[in-house]
C-alpha cells in the first residue's frame, strides 16, 4: 500500500522560523542557508521575497526548503534584501495558500510580511474586517496584521506599522520587506526569539543564531521585546512601538524547539538542556545501568543526567533522520510502523541492562509507550522514563501547534497513570521550579502557561465566549 501520510509523531510541532538580509547582492541564496539552518520549526512549506529596489519577487512552495528552492528558482530572486519563513501550520490551514511570506501591494506600496507566533485576537479582527469590507485571501492570522497595516493611517509606514501592532495581542516575531527597506519586530511580551546579525556591511536577522553560524554571520543582539527595527541604507534605526509589559518568553524554546547549537533569549540552548538534564538526575535519580536519550531532543538533557548520576551514556536509540514525509506502507500491518521507521534500539547496548530513558516531553503518551516498549522488546529488563520538563498540562496559543486539553495525557491522568500506560518501571518528571532554575528565570521572565494553565493573555477561547456574552 503506497500512502501520503505524515509520520506517527508525539511531540509539539515546530511552530515557524524567520530569516532577513539586507545590503547583500547574493541576498536570496543566504536567505535560502538561513532558512535551511532553520527547517527544523516548520517542515510543511517555505517561502522567499526579495527585493531589488524596483521590485519584489517571490517563490514559495509546498515541502522542505531544499526542494521548494531549486538554483533556478533562487536565480529568478534578485536583489540585495529578502526575508524567508518556513511554516508549521499553527493557525490556519496546511496549503499553499498559506505559506509565507505573504506579499501584497497595497496603498503602502509592496510589502512582504513573515510571522513566527500567533495572534489570540485573530479570529476577533478577523470578522471586523471582514464586516468592514476587508477580503481574506488565506486562513492564517498573518494576513490579519497585513490589513491592519494597509489600513493604518500612520505618516509613514513605521508609525502604521506601529499602530497596526498594537491593536493585536498574541505572540509575533515578524519581518517585513519593502522595496527600500527591511523591518525587524518583536511583540511586547517578547514570547518568541528573534535576533540581529551582521554579515560584512550586510545586517541579516533570524529566529536562531544557528543561522549566523552557517553563514559566518556574526551574533550582535536580541531584537528586544516591543522593539521595532527598520533597516535601510542608512543603518538600524531602533523604535520602541508598544508600551512596556512584562515579558514571557516560551521556555519550551529550551526545553525542545531551538536547536541546541543556538543562543535563545540571550542563553545557550545546550546549556540550558544539559542543566534540565543534571537537576532530573538530583530529583528523580534511578538505579540503573546506562542512560540513553529518545533522539535527537532527548540527547543534552541525558548527557546532563548522565554526568549528574554517574550513571553511564549511552546512543541505545538511533534514529534514521532520511524518512521525509512520505513512506510506503506495507499490506501487512507492522506494530507501531511509523516509531520504527524513526527509531532503532542497539540491542546489544540495551539488552540485560536497567535502562534511564530520557525524553524531553510527553504529550498524548502514545509514541512513549512505543518506545519503552521497543526498548524493552530489545531486552532492558527495566525502563526508567525520565522527562526533562513539567507534566504539560494545558494547550499552547502563542505559536506553538499543541493539542487540545483534552488530548494531554497529563491533564487527563496522574503521573502514576501515566507510568502505567507506558508501561515503564518508573516515570520522573522536572519540576517546574528545577525548570526556571535551568533557564536562570530568577526574574519570571518566562511564559509556562502549558505547565500551569495560567495565560498572559487572554486565550482566543476566552475572546470567543466574550464575543458570544456581548451578542
Amino acid at each position: 500500500m503506497t500512502a501520503n501520510l505524515r509520520i506517527a509523531d508525539d511531540h509539539f510541532h515546530d511552530h515557524c522560523g524567520v530569516f532577513g538580509i539586507y545590503g547583500h547582492p547574493e541576498a536570496a541564496k543566504l536567505t535560502y542557508l538561513g532558512l535551511y539552518a532553520l527547517q527544523h520549526r516548520g517542515q510543511e512549506s517555505a517561502g522567499i521575497v526579495s527585493s531589488d529596489g524596483s521590485e519584489l519577487r517571490a517563490r514559495k512552495g509546498m515541502g522542505l526548503v531544499e526542494e521548494v528552492f531549486t538554483p533556478e528558482v533562487l536565480a529568478a530572486l534578485p536583489g540585495t534584501a529578502a526575508i524567508g519563513h518556513t511554516r508549521y501550520s499553527t493557525a490556519g490551514d496546511t496549503a499553499l495558500v498559506n505559506a509565507q511570506p505573504i506579499l501584497i501591494d497595497c496603498n503602502k506600496g509592496q510589502l512582504a510580511l513573515a510571522h513566527n507566533g500567533n495572534l489570540t485576537n485573530a479570529n476577533e479582527w478577523r470578522r471586523r474586517l471582514e464586516h468592514r469590507g476587508s477580503i481574506f485571501q488565506t486562513t492564517s492570522d498573518t494576513e490579519v496584521i497585513v490589513h491592519l497595516i494597509a489600513r493604518a493611517g500612520g505618516r509613514n509606514l513605521t508609525a502604521s506599522v506601529a499602530e497596526a501592532l498594537n491593536q493585536v495581542e498574541g505572540a509575533y516575531s515578524l519581518l517585513l520587506l519593502t522595496r527600500e527597506e527591511l523591518f525587524a519586530i518583536r511583540d511586547p511580551r517578547g514570547f518568541r526569539p528573534l535576533n540581529l546579525g551582521r554579515l560584512g556591511a550586510a545586517w541579516v536577522v533570524a529566529s536562531e543564531t544557528c543561522a549566523f553560524d552557517l553563514l559566518d554571520a556574526e551574533y550582535v543582539r536580541e531584537v528586544e521585546p516591543g522593539e521595532l527595527l527598520r533597516i535601510s541604507r542608512g543603518g538600524v534605526e531602533s523604535v520602541r512601538f508598544a508600551p512596556e509589559r512584562p515579558h514571557q518568553y516560551c521556555i519550551f524554546e529550551h526545553v525542545y524547539f531551538a536547536r541546541p547549537d543556538s543562543m535563545v533569549f540571550g542563553r545557550s540552548v545546550n546549556s540550558s538542556r544539559e542543566r534540565l538534564g543534571r537537576l532530573l538526575a538530583r530529583e528523580h535519580p534511578a538505579e540503573a545501568d546506562l542512560v540513553t536519550p529518545v533522539p535527537d531532543s532527548g540527547v543534552p538533557a541525558a548527557i546532563g543526567y548522565a554526568h549528574e548520576s554517574g550513571i553511564p551514556f549511552v546512543m541505545g536509540l538511533i534514529r534514521n533522520h532520511y524518512i521525509g514525509r512520505t513512506f510506503i506502507q506495507p499490506e501487512q500491518a507492522i506494530r507501531d510502523f511509523g516509531v520504527k521507521l524513526k527509531l532503532n534500539p542497539v540491542r546489544g547496548l540495551l539488552a540485560g541492562r536497567r535502562v534511564v530513558l530520557v525524553d524531553d516531553s510527553i504529550v498524548r503518551g502514545t509514541t512513549s509507550r512505543k518506545i519503552v516498549r521497543m526498548v524493552r522488546e530489545a531486552g532492558a529488563i527495566e525502563v526508567h522514563v525520565r522527562i526533562s520538563c513539567p507534566p504539560t498540562i494545558a494547550p499552547c496559543y502563542y505559536g506553538v501547534d499543541t493539542p487540545t486539553r483534552a488530548e494531554l495525557i497529563a491533564a487527563q491522568k496522574s503521573v502514576e497513570q501515566i507510568r502505567d500506560f507506558l508501561g515503564a518501571d518508573s516515570l520522573g518528571y522536572l519540576s517546574l521550579e528545577s525548570l526556571r532554575r535551568a533557564v536562570e528565570d530568577d526574574r519570571g521572565c518566562y511564559c509556562t502557561a502549558c505547565y500551569t494553565g495560567t495565560y498572559p493573555t487572554e486565550t482566543p477561547v476566552q475572546l470567543e465566549v466574550a464575543v458570544q456574552k456581548s451578542g
